[in-house]
């Protein structure tokens, strides 16, 4: 055991020792990796550097462009614009159509309207003729030119009277052969008024049924010139192959605008071609049964 007075001296050289040792290793440490960057004065632009690059780096991000294709915005007049050949091609054709549909669907409407209005003013003056002769006289009227009612009592009345003239007997045993004859005759009228009635009708139908595959043969074009693009700019980015998806997408709004409408008017005309065609076959028993009355009474 060491007394006191050695203890202190011996202390204090373990202590001098240990900071010795231990002196290179804090030097180490606390020494820069560079000395000429130490020794370099720091400079204010580097240290305020990054504070100034950072919303520059944020700029991108807060300024979306717009433009497609150099039309501007994407609207439905950029998507035709930059659309393929194809694509435009298929867009005008089913525009045409659905512009000539509504067209169609204003003639007809117009169209039946007259005509219901015609015939109900001519059953009107024909339920007041009194023989065959005021019958002709009534369905011959220019009042009534062009309706299909009028058409059919005129054919009706001049095969009567024709067989008249022809020096033929019209009443007693003969009545039934003229009354033949006039049907012969109304049934010609009634094969043009069909005919007259389903006008356009088949153009419709066309539109209805063929207008939806036209838009998806254009979308299915537009999208495989897209992939086409996306295989030889070797990117996926949703900005650079969204325009081209939705021009081909277009085509099939465009198909089913011209479509829809289309198989409406189809629906709705045939609906009234049938009920005037049940009208006018009413009519003619009417016709019928009023000149049998007067071939019976010897007109």
């Amino acid at each position: 055991m060491l007394d006191n007075k050695r203890k202190i001296p011996f202390i204090a050289l373990i202590g001098a020792a240990a900071l010795v040792m231990g002196a290179p290793a804090f030097a180490q440490d606390a020494a820069p990796a560079d000395p000429a960057a130490a020794e370099a004065p720091a400079d204010p632009a580097a240290e305020t550097a990054p504070a100034d690059a950072a919303p520059a780096a944020e700029a991108p991000a807060e300024e979306v462009s717009t433009d497609v294709g150099g039309h501007g915005e994407l609207t439905i007049m950029t998507m035709f614009l930059d659309a393929q050949p194809v694509g435009k091609a298929v867009l005008i054709g089913l525009a045409l159509a659905s512009i000539f549909s509504w067209t169609l669907l204003l003639t007809k409407l117009f169209e039946f309207a007259g005509l219901e209005r015609q015939s109900n003013r001519f059953l009107e003056a024909f339920r007041g003729a009194k023989n065959i002769n005021d019958i002709g006289r009534v369905a011959m009227s220019d009042e009534f030119e062009g309706n299909p009612l009028a058409d059919m009592a005129a054919a009706a009345v001049q095969e009567v009277e024709v067989s008249r003239q022809a020096g033929l007997n019209i009443t007693g045993e003969h009545r039934e052969t003229t009354i033949g004859r006039a049907i012969a005759a109304v049934s010609g009228v009634q094969a043009s008024l069909a005919k007259r009635l389903s006008g356009g009708m088949q153009f419709l139908a066309s539109v209805g049924s063929n207008g939806p595959f036209i838009g998806l043969f254009g979308t299915v074009y537009g999208i495989m010139y897209s992939f086409i693009g996306i295989a030889n700019t070797n990117t996926t980015n949703l900005a650079v192959v969204a325009p081209g998806i939705a021009e081909a997408l277009l085509a099939t709004g465009m198909g089913l605008f011209a479509a829809i409408p289309s198989v409406i008017f189809y629906n709705y005309f045939q609906t009234r071609i049938s009920a005037y065609g049940a009208r006018s076959e009413g009519y003619v028993a009417e016709l019928l049964n009023a000149i049998s009355r007067q071939l019976d009474k010897g007109a």
